[in-house]
């Protein structure tokens, strides 16, 4: 709270207690509490604010001028100091029924804060001066903040001192650079300014919600958190979150190849032929082990390996990832499927998710994620807990997705616009074209499910839509037990992959160019795969490995 000179009128010899603020919610931190403001016109904002979490906003309209006023206790034959801080149309500072002369002061359109100050007196008897602030016929909304009417106590006390903010919370790390990290939190009520901590020491002072860490050193780890001050000190340090810059460095994760071809292997039994991920054929570059499990706590997951897979130990399970990553493989844990839901929908829950998915990926070898929610995402929150998890693992993570047919229609569908969020971090979107009926290709035109312009005409929507060609795969069952519905012969495949990437064996839907940087296909999933004798990977892998 701003704090100006104050002029008393106590005779001599007489004892008063130190001035005070006898405003009170002078900076309107509890909405409009003690104060009353005309025509319904004032509210409490976050944003702009001088000084705490919150300002007021008051607008005029029509023949009102948006006057929000307050009544305080003041001691007779006494000089107060009146000021505030406004910004924005025009905006007035007063104070009436002082028993003696009644003041005002004003400023026409601020683009930012300004401090009006005025001095008032009160009469021999007066004990209550009303304080007021308002705008002008016709004008711009006003915003009033840290009003102050500074002198001797009348007997109502002061404002009260602020108290210690709170701890930060929702602190996560966005945006990262070979030499710096973005950080955002939520607000703390009373909080005036933040502290931001690199492991432990104290590196930036901020008055907003967000601060970018510079100088970083690239592909390394860091540690942040942050803390909320005022005047009454400095709160406790918020939960740290890890990010690590961008940049090359040791990568223990092999590169994906320019044209990968992706497969599921199923950690259950369906009646397909149950795998050791050691039995997975050698043509799959990417193998999404399928599926994570979710916990009681939201965004968080956990790997169950099921017993009915046959492996004698979960540690013969990591020496085969470790086995299938030295023989250049990327083996990834999917998260979703039809039955497997992960709900990401907030700050904590996208933080559970990162730590617990990168948790996974140091336990077990995984190379990174696969996203296949099929119960509906939050673009916001799942694309911070990507981020998030990008920052702890690193560049070298992978990151797939294998969204349904209906949720890449449009750039503004919720997977879309995360694949988008997140499109300088991301390895392929193999989308599932089964499953789904007829759909809509890039032309307006309608297309049926197992036709190889169903393929071209989809994968369309993506590769126009603002995904570069590698992120795009196509993913397709691996046999007709597979899907319920979609399967379509390999060799329909192959037309589709050299219709994209070469403008050979298309149908009648012809994309406008060659896309040779296509990633290649996916597959539900090597264990239907091998009940068929590996017809699929046979015929599709080395015609991906093969294109341009």
């Amino acid at each position: 709270m701003g704090a100006g000179l104050a002029l008393t009128g106590a005779t001599a010899g007489t004892a008063y207690a130190a001035d005070v603020n006898v405003a009170k919610n002078a900076g309107f931190e509890s909405g409009l509490a003690n104060w009353t403001c005309s025509a319904g016109s004032g509210a409490t904002v976050s944003s702009p604010v001088h000084g705490g979490t919150a300002a007021l906003k008051a607008t005029p309209g029509g023949q009102d001028n948006a006057r929000c006023a307050q009544s305080v206790a003041v001691r007779p034959n006494s000089t107060y100091t009146l000021s505030a801080w406004v910004q924005g149309g025009y905006a007035y500072l007063g104070a009436s029924g002082t028993g003696t002369t009644d003041v005002s002061t004003w400023t026409p359109d601020s683009a930012g804060w300004k401090q009006l100050t005025t001095r008032f007196t009160t009469g021999a008897s007066t004990t209550s001066v009303t304080v007021y602030t308002h705008g002008w016929y016709g004008q711009a909304a006003y915003h009033a903040d840290d009003v102050s009417v500074f002198g001797p106590d009348g007997g109502g006390g002061g404002d009260p001192d602020p108290a210690v903010p709170a701890t930060p919370a929702g602190l996560t790390a966005g945006t990262v650079t070979t030499s710096s990290v973005a950080l955002s939190w939520s607000p703390v009520p009373g909080a005036t300014g933040y502290q931001v901590y690199r492991d432990g020491a104290r590196v930036q002072s901020v008055t907003g919600t967000s601060a970018t860490v510079t100088g970083l050193a690239a592909n390394t780890s860091y540690s942040f958190q942050v803390s909320a001050t005022n005047t009454a000190g400095e709160s406790a340090k918020s939960t740290a979150v890890t990010a690590r810059t961008s940049g090359t460095g040791p990568n223990p994760n092999p590169a994906v190849p320019r044209h990968a071809l992706t497969g599921y292997w199923q950690n259950f039994n369906n009646g397909a032929t149950v795998q050791k991920l050691r039995d997975v054929q050698a043509q799959y570059d990417i193998i999404a082990v399928s599926f994570a499990d979710s916990t009681a706590t939201p965004g968080q997951i956990v790997f169950n390996l099921d017993p009915a897979v046959g492996y004698a130990s979960v540690a013969d399970f990591k020496a085969d990832v470790a086995a299938k990553k030295a023989a250049g493989k990327s083996v990834i844990i999917s998260v979703g499927g039809e039955k497997g839901n992960v709900t990401i929908n907030s700050d904590a829950s996208a933080t559970a998710f990162a730590n617990s998915a990168y948790a996974l990926m140091q336990e077990y070898g995984f190379n990174g994620v696969d996203i296949d929610l099929e119960h509906g995402i939050n673009s916001t929150y799942l694309t911070k807990a990507l981020r998030q998890l990008s920052a702890k693992a690193g560049p070298g993570m992978v990151l797939t997705m294998a969204p349904q047919t209906i949720d890449m229609q449009s750039t503004g569908t919720e997977y879309f616009k995360t694949a988008l969020a997140v499109k300088d971090i991301l390895t392929v979107v193999n989308m599932q074209y089964y499953n789904s009926g007829s759909m809509l290709g890039c032309d307006g035109k309608v297309y049926s499910q197992g036709s190889v312009d169903f393929l071209t005409a989809l994968a369309c929507i993506q590769l126009e839509g603002g995904l570069d060609a590698s992120q795009v795969g196509l993913g397709v069952p691996a046999s007709t037990r597979g899907a319920g519905s979609g399967y379509v012969d390999p060799q329909i495949v192959k037309n589709a992959l050299d219709c994209l990437t070469r403008a050979t064996g298309c149908g009648s839907f012809k994309p406008s160019k060659t896309y040779p940087a296509l990633r290649g296909a996916m597959t539900w999933s090597t264990n239907w795969d091998a009940t068929a004798g590996n017809a699929w990977s046979n015929a599709v892998g080395p015609h991906v490995h093969n294109l341009p």
